[in-house]
């Protein structure tokens, strides 16, 4: 068990024989070497959202959303350990060069907790979707297998962006986010209560923006009221990077960079990345900041420095580069990869057959790109295969393949003297040519992402809308024409409009960004390998129409728990190739029947789902737990409490355990206090949303019932 107290003492040892300068000097985030108290450079600025990133060859996971769709908590912790693992392999091999540069360190700046609470925001893709439980729990894990439970820190986790932050891209260095009592409470704080005060994470990194007028990284509210004094959080807080220049340059709170750098410092903002702190000796010397002020910021991030085993022989000093993309990383990769993928539609074409086929057209400025595999904020992977590369593959010389880039991903020409949509007729004579079509559109890092990071500078990263960029559609519509049946693969980080694609493909794959060889998988997946499990973690609306703007930070009528109106695609579904049923429901020990009441006593639901797959094929399935109390404070529509993932064998029954929330029985009143929900709940079981849609897609219910307390 890691002793903060004993690291605590050994850091206010060390500082203490800092001088001032020094002091000041190690709250950037490129901190530098003190050579007389031993002290190496330090970087504090490394990126593990999914592998570790910008620092050479290593494991690349699916994006992060991806692996959400997963609703895997296992799947994510080993995700984090092997994060973790091949963090050390780097850091044990580069620190013996004396290498100390940026992303070389043990501090992940992961994983993104913030809540994807509109389609349109280009970061979505780093989260673990729109809805708080499932954020929580999936950070939790994350964290949890980062940091390890050994005698030090196998890394440094880091829950980012607090808080209220998800967008626009465009206005984030000056806007305003507003959030009532009810949804901070609700919905924007919850993940990272989760993750301070159950996964210990050792870092927090605030938001550019500010929350209800306060700059993030300058905000008493949060960083001192609730996040320590509340939450009780005792790691070290990091700015987002030249976030406290905002300060004075964009939110115009402060006049001056030592203002700014006093303002954040006396909130509890440790490490500055960027470069305003290099004002700090100027703003102590103006008086507004003390001493006392720089030691506690220089104690804390040598107590994470000193739990990360830095000035000490650790169990994981031994950990060697042979660990950097194993032969087992990479088949952990493959299987979240596998977790993943939702099927949205298959009139029966899926899994294909490759025994019945001779010819398959492969079709799509997707199909063949190494950038649709990877996301944002990725390492590098020493072997990339795409979807296209996956299928050849699978088919080997049996099947013809034909492929067709079909157009540019947004551009109106693929060669620039061509005339517009110079590939169309090829991807036509593909289609013409072939018994079926694997239609492979989407988008990319280039088309969402971060603001300064993107091609799309118009939205900074965001998307203006959930239509996929005018040239694909087109491309889809002139396959489709052909009359040859198609499967169109949507390799997107967020939800799109897909409803030509709903009524025109025969099948429809969601498979967000699934790694540097997650093209291998998918095609594993069209031809039946592997049964697509995956479970959507946002809700694909039809458009934006009935959606509030962009900027409206109230949850009214956004996320499944408040739209009101008819999507797509609902939160949580996702098909499969065989056929899953509950033939029993339990509740604390009750049997619940559809339609029917069970009383229960206490405080919490215990679930026990007895599952049986019927079908002729192996799968996974998804048991999903939703509730609403019968409060008047309750989200208008029924909230996720609970999930468990299953394997079944054909033919087999299984009785799964599922944990629920145990927050469960409890609401948000409008002054964001926690409630008791009353005594009477309705509550569903089943592999979805107890709503009409997931219904309609399925052909399946989930069983509902009422418990009461007794």
């Amino acid at each position: 068990m890691r002793d903060r107290e004993s690291a605590k003492k050994r850091a206010k040892e060390l500082v203490a024989k800092m001088t001032l300068e020094e002091k000041a000097e190690q709250l950037k985030y490129d901190a530098p070497a003190i050579p007389r108290l031993g002290v190496p450079a330090y970087n504090w600025w490394n990126e593990g959202l999914h592998g570790v990133a910008r620092a050479g060859v290593a494991t690349v996971f699916p994006q992060a959303i991806g692996t959400a769709a997963a609703f895997d908590t296992e799947l994510m912790e080993k995700i984090g350990d092997v994060i973790a693992v091949e963090g050390r392999a780097k850091y044990n091999a580069y620190s013996a060069e004396e290498d100390r540069d940026i992303y070389k360190g043990l501090t992940f700046w992961s994983p993104n907790v913030n809540i994807f609470r509109d389609p349109r925001w280009g970061r979505g893709h780093e989260t673990y979707g729109e809805d708080p439980y499932l954020t929580g729990e999936l950070g939790k894990a994350f964290v949890d297998g980062l940091q390890g439970d050994g005698e030090v820190l196998k890394a440094a986790g880091c829950a980012k962006h607090f808080a209220v932050h998800s967008g626009p891209e465009a206005l984030r260095h000056k806007f305003d986010a507003r959030a009532s009592k009810k949804d901070m409470r609700e919905t924007y704080l919850p993940a990272f209560e989760k993750l301070v005060k159950e996964a210990n994470v050792e870092a927090v990194m605030g938001a550019y923006n500010r929350t209800n007028g306060e700059p993030c990284c300058g905000s008493k509210t949060l960083m001192q009221d609730i996040l320590r004094d509340e939450w009780g959080f005792e790691g070290h807080y990091v700015s987002d990077c030249w976030a406290v220049r905002d300060f004075h340059t964009n939110h115009m709170v402060t006049d001056t960079a030592e203002e700014s750098a006093a303002m954040a410092l006396k909130a509890g903002c440790d490490v500055n990345c960027g470069n305003t702190y290099l004002h700090m000796m100027s703003a102590y010397e103006q008086g507004l900041v003390t001493e006392e002020d720089i030691t506690i910021a220089a104690e804390r991030l040598f107590t994470t420095r000193f739990l990360l085993g830095l000035f000490d022989e650790t169990e994981y000093d031994k950990i060697g580069y042979d660990k950097l993309e194993c032969k087992e990383h990479v088949a952990l990769a493959n299987r979240a990869a596998a977790e993943s993928v939702v099927l949205l539609k298959n009139d029966g074409i899926l899994p294909l057959k490759k025994e019945s086929l001779k010819t398959v057209g492969v079709v799509g400025p997707n199909a063949n790109s190494r950038a649709a595999l990877i996301g944002n904020y990725h390492g590098t992977s020493s072997k990339y295969i795409t979807v296209l590369e996956g299928i050849q593959e699978v088919l080997g010389d049996d099947v013809r393949v034909y492929y067709s880039e079909g157009c540019h991903l947004f551009k109106d020409r693929v060669e620039n003297l061509g005339f517009r949509q110079d590939r169309v007729s090829e991807a036509v004579a593909v289609a013409k040519n072939s018994d079926l079509v694997i239609l492979c559109v989407g988008l990319d890092e280039t088309l969402e992402g971060e603001e300064g990071d993107t091609g799309n500078s118009y939205a900074s990263g965001d998307k203006t809308d959930l239509l996929l960029p005018e040239v694909q559609r087109e491309l889809i519509e002139a396959v489709v024409k052909t009359g040859k049946p198609v499967i169109l693969v949507n390799m997107t980080g967020s939800a799109m409009d897909l409803r030509y694609a709903e009524e025109h493909c025969n099948a429809v794959v969601q498979a967000w960004y699934p790694g540097a060889r997650g093209g291998k998988v998918v095609a594993d997946i069209l031809f039946g390998a592997i049964s697509p499990s995956g479970k959507l973690p946002v809700t694909f609306y039809e458009d934006t129409e009935e959606l509030p703007a962009f900027e409206d930070y109230s949850m009214k009528n956004r996320t499944y728990r408040y739209f009101t109106g008819k999507v797509l695609y609902p939160f949580g579904y996702g098909l499969t190739y065989g056929k899953a049923e509950l033939k029993k429901v339990k509740v604390n020990g009750a049997v619940a029947a559809d339609g029917g009441e069970v009383k229960f006593t206490g405080d919490a639901l215990q679930v026990e789902a007895e599952v049986a797959n019927t079908g002729s094929v192996d799968i996974e399935e998804v048991v999903q737990v939703y509730i609403k109390a019968e409060s008047q404070d309750a989200t208008p529509n029924a909230r996720l409490c609970g999930f468990a993932r299953v394997a079944l064998k054909a033919g087999e029954t299984k009785t799964v355990s599922v944990p629920v929330d145990k927050d469960a029985l409890i609401v948000i009143n409008e002054e964001g206090e926690k409630v008791s929900g009353g005594s009477s709940y309705a509550v569903s079981v089943g592999f979805g949303q107890p709503d009409e849609r997931t219904a309609e897609l399925t052909g399946a219910k989930a069983v509902s019932f009422k418990a009461v307390r007794a």
